[in-house]
């Protein structure tokens, strides 16, 4: 494995990326993968900690995001896929429990698709796999978007892991431009997923509760999660506003519930 280290983590050559990865803890492997325009820290802060208590746990940044440059090459959630089994296949890991938010969780879905055999159980937590699964508005106001509009503790996260600020704009210009571009996966291809999933979403996400249900419908083996309040605030995310909710612990219980589950 071609792979240097950092002191908070290690990079990975995989598929042409210099991919950032990070290890905690012990146990049968957990991947986490981020929300778009975000890092390992602002997605997940709050909740690693309890995961890594029981699990092995392995937390990407993919392309373009926090440590991981971008390189001259399409960002989709296919490639991104790809760069995950790849990672997974560099460190001798033959399956894997993937837990994916918002981004990240599409990323999950095309995970299981294109590399099923790595997947042990999935956590799909705000997830989009149709466009009409968003609010209303949402796709006509990222054809217009802006990195002054970007959420500033997600900007002010980034320039801390790299104060260049051409790198802030290419991971903007490539989030953006990706959920403009976002076709729907086939149903077809959702129900070709045999690994249990679990979906979890809030009742004031961006992502419609209805289209969290129809998910966890069109998967063949799958359980529903609806949270009380916005997007990613269940896990804690950066930018929930409520700092001392006890949500995230109670939404890793119940992850802990579903992955223990045999």
């Amino acid at each position: 494995m071609n792979a240097q280290t950092t002191n908070t983590g290690h990079y990975a050559d995989v598929n042409g990326l210099k991919l950032y990865y990070e290890i905690h803890g012990n146990g049968m492997p957990l991947v986490l993968l981020h929300g778009g325009g975000s890092t390992i820290e602002t997605t997940y802060g709050r909740i690693l900690p309890g995961l890594a208590a029981h699990h092995k746990v392995i937390a990407i940044e993919l392309q373009a995001h926090g440590h991981t440059a971008d390189i001259d090459r399409a960002m989709t959630f296919e490639q991104d896929a790809d760069d995950v089994a790849a990672l997974l296949q560099q460190l001798h890991i033959t399956k894997a429990d993937i837990m994916g938010f918002s981004n990240g969780a599409t990323t999950c879905l095309q995970i299981a698709i294109r590399h099923p055999e790595l997947v042990g159980k999935l956590i799909l937590a705000s997830a989009l796999y149709r466009r009409d699964g968003m609010l209303p508005g949402f796709f006509e106001g990222m054809e217009h978007a802006t990195l002054e509009q970007m959420p500033a503790p997600l900007a002010d996260a980034y320039r801390r892991i790299n104060p260049d600020p051409k790198g802030l704009q290419a991971m903007f210009n490539r989030d953006a431009s990706r959920m403009v571009a976002f076709k729907d996966i086939p149903d077809a291809a959702v129900k070709s997923i045999q690994a249990p999933a679990l979906v979890v979403s809030a009742d004031k996400d961006v992502i419609l509760p209805e289209h969290a249900l129809l998910l966890s419908r069109t998967l063949p083996h799958a359980q529903l999660v609806i949270l009380p309040g916005g997007h990613g605030d269940y896990i804690g995310e950066i930018c929930a506003p409520d700092k001392a909710s006890q949500l995230p612990a109670i939404t890793t219980a119940i992850i802990e519930n579903f992955l223990s589950k045999h």
